[in-house]
């Protein structure tokens, strides 16, 4: 379903499918962009396969489409895996005369559009931006709420705290990192980390 002739001069509607998984089925998204007068091979479709991240039909359509065109998917994720990557794309086709039209979000978007699709990417945008910033923050208040428990952000430790505070009072002795592993049975690469030993 890609398009190998030659493009005309723009103004095309070009539609484009991805599911992610072999198990998911394109027929929906294929019968809207139909039903949207797209023609068969004005479609590119992406179907991916494992842990790959490759779009080749992503791909093929940005180097196929022109100025002028519009590229049509049934609901805006379609385009990324992520809302920065799709409204990265957007920002990059619209520099490049290229629009964008979804036919089945809750508020259909057409960034070709002066009037109410535009004010909808935009609000988008502003969405991901204001995520962007809560997600930082709310890392932030983690970190401190913790810091201010005694309790450590990250991946647990292996090994129980009372051993660990033990390692540390054998360091502070002046045992080698043999001698308390021997003790302690934490394996001497995790006293590296928990003692703070580079060597």
């Amino acid at each position: 379903m890609s398009n190998t002739q030659q493009h005309r001069t723009g103004g095309l509607d070009l539609g484009y499918g991805r599911v992610s998984t072999t198990k998911q089925s394109l027929e929906r998204q294929l019968d809207a962009l139909a039903a949207a007068g797209i023609p068969d091979d004005q479609i590119f479709v992406d179907k991916k396969t494992g842990v790959t991240v490759d779009r080749p039909g992503l791909s093929k359509l940005l180097t196929y489409a022109r100025s002028g065109d519009t590229i049509v998917v049934y609901t805006l994720d379609r385009l990324g895996r992520n809302l920065r990557e799709v409204l990265n794309l957007v920002h990059d086709l619209a520099d490049r005369g290229i629009g964008v039209r979804s036919l089945a979000d809750p508020l259909p978007i057409n960034t070709a559009d002066e009037g109410m699709g535009r004010i909808a990417f935009l609000l988008l945008a502003l969405f991901a931006e204001m995520e962007r910033t809560f997600a930082a923050e709310r890392a932030a208040h983690a970190r401190a709420v913790a810091e201010t428990k005694g309790r450590r952000i990250g991946r647990p430790n292996a090994h129980p705290d009372d051993k660990i505070d033990y390692a540390r009072l054998l360091r502070r002795e002046g045992k080698s990192l043999a001698q308390i592993a021997a003790k302690t049975g934490i394996p001497k690469a995790s006293l590296h980390r928990y003692l703070g030993v580079t060597a």
